[in-house]
Parts: C-alpha cells; sequence; structure tokens
C-alpha cells in the first residue's frame, strides 16, 4: 500500500479556533507541521480609505470597530493623533477619564483572550468565569457612552460627557424575583465610581479563581509550555509589542517608555517572562490584569476628590451642550458645523500610539489642512504577530497551532482593517 506522508491541509476559515476569519494553509508531515501559511483579507472593510473620506469627527466610530475586543484604545489613538495636529490639551479629569477606560478596556480584552484561548485547548470554565466579569464593565461601557461595545466616546479635546452619578439599575421581570433584584443590584446604589470601585476590590479573587483553574493544571501546562518559544532578540525582529514581547522577557510598554496622557503619575509594573513560551504569555497577561485593576483604583481615587470639566471649551472642536445649542443661534450654527463640515486640521503628519492590549497601536495620519485626513494609515499589532504563526508553529504538532493562535491573540479587525 502506498504511504502517503506530505499533504496540504485547510485549517479555517470555518474552524472555531480560527478566530473568525483567518485561513491557515499548513503543510503536514502525518501530525507535524512542516509550514504554516496565513491567508488573510477575509474581513478587509477599507477603514483607512472610509477614514479619509470622511470629516475627522465622523471616523472615531470606525476604530471601535478594528480591534473589536479592546474598542476605547482605539479611539485614544485616533483622538490622540487629532489632537496632537491640532495641538490641543486635554482637560486633566478627561486624562483621568481616558486611562481609567482604557485600562478597563485591557481588563475586557485579556478576560475574552482568557476565556476564548481556554476554551480553544479545552478548558471550558475559564470562559463563564471570565464573561461574569466583563459582564460588568460592560455594564459601565454603557453607563457612560450608551453602548457595550462600540462606544465612540472619546473625542478630540477630551471625553463625550462626564461620568453618570447613578448606575442603571436590573428592573423587575418574570425571570428575576425581589430577592434576586436585591442582589443583582446590591453595588449598583452609587455612582459609576463607586460600583467600579466595589468591582476593584473583587476582582483580584476573581484573577485567583482563574489561576487556581489553569496555572497549576497539569493538561493547562502540557499544551502551553514550551509551545511558540520566541527568543527576546527573535521578538524584537519580528516586530512585537505588547505582551508578546514582554512575554519573551523585554520590559518594553509605552505606558512607561513614552508615557501619554498621565502614566507617569500612577503606579504599576511591566510583568515580563522568562522563557517566550504560551505559558509566559498567559501568565503576563494574568499580571496584567492584576496591574490594570491597580491602575483602575487609582484613577477611581482621583477622580473621586477632583471635580472639572471633562472636554476643552472651544467652539470650533466640540459641539456646544444640548441646552445651549436649542436656545442660542450662534450655538446651534456651531453645531450644524461640526456635525457636517468638521474642522479643519493644519498641515502636517503625525504618528500617535497608544499600549492597546494587545501591543502598540498606532495611527499614522497625514493632514493636508482640509477637514479630512488626507491619509490615515493604522499601525496594527496583531499583524506583526500574525505573520510570525509559520516561524512560531513549524515542527509544532496540528493541535499546538490552535495554541499558538490563540497565544497570538489576534482579532481579524485590525489585521484586515
Amino acid at each position: 500500500m502506498k504511504e502517503f506522508k506530505n499533504f496540504t491541509m485547510n485549517f479555517g476559515p470555518q474552524h472555531p479556533a480560527a478566530h473568525g476569519v483567518l485561513r491557515l494553509i499548513l503543510q503536514m508531515d502525518g501530525e507535524v507541521i512542516k509550514n504554516a501559511d496565513p491567508h488573510i483579507g477575509l474581513l478587509h472593510r477599507a477603514t483607512e480609505k472610509l477614514a479619509e473620506s470622511k470629516p475627522y469627527n465622523q471616523s472615531i466610530g470606525y476604530m471601535d470597530r478594528l480591534d473589536y475586543v479592546s474598542m476605547m484604545c482605539n479611539e485614544h489613538a485616533y483622538v490622540l493623533a487629532i489632537e496632537k495636529l491640532l495641538e490641543i490639551d486635554v482637560p486633566e479629569r478627561a486624562k483621568y477619564i481616558r486611562v481609567m477606560f482604557d485600562e478597563i478596556t485591557r481588563i475586557l480584552n485579556h478576560l475574552l483572550w482568557l476565556g476564548a484561548h481556554a476554551l480553544d485547548i479545552g478548558a471550558m470554565s475559564v470562559f463563564l468565569y471570565a464573561f461574569r466579569e466583563r459582564e460588568d464593565l460592560m455594564d459601565c461601557y454603557e453607563a457612560v457612552s450608551g453602548t457595550r461595545m462600540h462606544a465612540t466616546y472619546y473625542r478630540p479635546g477630551g471625553v463625550f460627557r462626564d461620568l453618570p452619578s447613578e448606575m442603571p439599575k436590573y428592573e423587575k421581570s418574570s425571570v428575576k424575583g425581589e430577592r434576586d433584584l436585591e442582589l443583582a443590584n446590591h453595588n449598583r446604589q452609587g455612582s459609576l465610581l463607586d460600583f467600579l470601585e466595589d468591582f476593584t476590590l473583587r476582582f483580584p479573587k476573581c484573577i485567583d479563581e482563574y489561576e487556581n483553574l489553569l496555572t497549576d493544571n497539569r493538561i493547562w501546562k502540557q499544551r502551553t509550555v514550551g509551545i511558540g518559544v520566541v527568543s527576546p532578540d527573535r521578538a524584537i525582529e519580528l516586530g512585537f509589542t505588547g505582551p508578546m514581547l514582554r512575554g519573551s522577557g523585554i520590559a518594553w510598554d509605552l505606558r512607561k517608555k513614552q508615557p501619554y496622557e498621565i502614566y507617569d503619575k500612577i503606579k504599576f509594573d511591566i510583568p515580563i517572562g522568562k522563557t517566550g513560551d504560551s505559558y509566559d504569555r498567559y501568565l503576563v497577561r494574568i499580571e496584567e490584569l492584576r496591574q490594570s485593576n491597580k491602575i483602575v483604583k487609582q484613577c477611581i481615587d482621583w477622580l473621586k476628590k477632583n471635580k472639572g470639566p471633562v472636554i476643552i471649551d472651544d467652539a470650533k472642536v466640540t459641539p456646544p451642550d444640548r441646552e445651549k445649542m436649542k436656545g442660542d443661534m450662534e450655538a446651534l450654527i456651531h453645531h450644524f458645523k461640526i456635525f457636517t463640515e468638521g474642522y479643519c486640521v493644519p498641515k502636517g503628519e503625525i504618528y500617535a500610539a497608544v499600549e492597546a492590549p494587545k501591543g502598540e497601536f498606532g495611527i499614522f495620519m497625514i493632514s493636508d489642512g482640509a477637514n479630512k485626513p488626507y491619509r490615515v494609515k493604522i499601525r496594527a499589532p496583531g499583524f506583526a504577530h500574525l505573520a510570525a504563526l509559520n516561524e512560531m508553529s513549524k515542527g509544532h504538532m496540528l493541535s499546538d497551532v490552535v495554541t499558538i493562535i490563540g497565544t497570538l491573540d489576534i482579532v481579524f479587525g485590525e489585521i484586515d482593517r
């Protein structure tokens, strides 16, 4: 009987572990991978081109839909680029709100990553645990912006509005009795900051629960230790950023190395790995959950003590409030002009980057002095990480591809753009 050794195999795009729209063409020698060729572009929506055809303030919502698990961090890079071109400074309260929501977004991203990664490898419970905490943070998104995911909350010059003084509460329904309702609303009696403070006190124990399930789990370690090893030098050469770079032992974090907003006033540590394998990257992200929780707590403490404006008072860039707009003709004209024409940005080019949950998310923008950008280029962290997939998976088994795709934490919204 003739023996077939090498064969080509499609992994995805319909495979549940391919995270949406990744098509991998694997060259296999039995169960061992000889070559992995990722085919991308199945979620291409021409975001950069769309941003070049619209006024600056109308593209903020497109940024949410790039890395659709780290919504506000994407917006942050975009509004930072506009602010640098306009040379405007943001009120300090708005900076603290932005940093707080950046870290909430980091927790949201890492919780989804942890749940999906564990589920891909075969641990079901972690997914349910992680989504329990995500629900509370999604409610915070909804409280400030009205939507649970695509917030469009950051604006050039600050944020859309101040933090709400009360949290939305669960209401009585056919499935929730009085007792259930009381339990569900027990931490929603105060403001959004009170609700978040309660969350920051509960969350470390929740992280301990995830670690109890995974960190010393024999099967988890067998599936992640020594899989997808990247040396520190190679990680730099491949353009890694974020947990992928720190997992290889390099302490590079834009929040420390190139501080933006008020990160230089906040105390936190940068976790780094030793061996650069999937297990180290898991440990780095778990520690990042703890550090982000600390940052959120520091922001809450400052925001509770310090009131003030959350957006600059410049009628050419920020719209007037609704009440003023309905009673004052000049305010109405400003409102109309901002939402139809937008504003003209001085000529120049700029690169603005933030430490997004997946790595360095950057916006390169060129302005020709018009009301819309001449060129927008998005630097997505996942793009460089996916490019290393072939190198990381060579010589591993087919089942390890799932682990490697999981450890890369890739989302195709930002890769295909």
